[in-house]
């Protein structure tokens, strides 16, 4: 058994899986506290649509739940990486854009930064577990499209004061993030069916 094979085996492990979905169910509800104050001023038909990065884990711990009981939850699957990604990335980039314009972000701002990108790293790695279909990709990538159409036309991003200060200029980004992470759901499909038909 080589390096890669035993990590994999560990990542895979049952009692990994347990660890891993508890750590995202805490981050989960923590994330939709974090978004209370928020949730108090939305009106009621965009409620769902504005805590993005909670949604995000949530859709992978409902995978991982999949995982435990040997199935794959596929539209979920392809939910998560593309949120996790996307969104990871996005609070990274946002805590480091608002330490720019303030110079700092206090420890809150800074494990937010961890975590966040942590999100998008777990994504990547079990891409191996994955079983969604092109169907999946592109309901997924309609509801994440819509989410920035929710977000930077209706104006329900999250509360940021730097994305107050730029909102054309972070909304673009964000726009291009998602099509990015809906390509590296395609590329992963693809891949996977390229290899078995070798």
């Amino acid at each position: 058994m080589n390096l890669l094979t035993q990590i994999w085996y560990l990542l895979t492990h049952r009692s990994f899986l347990l660890l891993l979905l508890i750590v995202n169910v805490f981050g989960t509800i923590y994330g939709y506290i974090w978004y209370q104050s928020q949730f108090a001023i939305t009106e009621p038909q965009f409620l769902l649509f504005v805590p993005d990065s909670p949604t995000a884990s949530l859709f992978f711990s409902i995978a991982i739940i999949g995982w435990l009981f040997g199935k794959n939850f596929k539209l979920i699957e392809a939910l998560a990486l593309i949120t996790l990604v996307k969104y990871g990335l996005w609070a990274v980039v946002m805590n480091l854009l608002t330490l720019n314009e303030i110079g700092d972000i206090g420890p809150l701002g800074w494990m937010l930064v961890i975590s966040h990108f942590m999100m998008a790293v777990e994504a990547i790695i079990y891409i191996g577990k994955y079983r969604y279909t092109y169907v999946h990709i592109i309901i997924a990538a309609i509801w994440t499209l819509h989410n920035d159409v929710i977000d930077y036309v209706y104006g329900q991003m999250p509360i940021y004061q730097v994305i107050t200060n730029y909102p054309h200029h972070i909304g673009y980004f964000t726009f291009w993030l998602s099509i990015a992470c809906i390509g590296i759901a395609f590329f992963a499909h693809n891949r996977k069916e390229y290899l078995r038909k070798l």
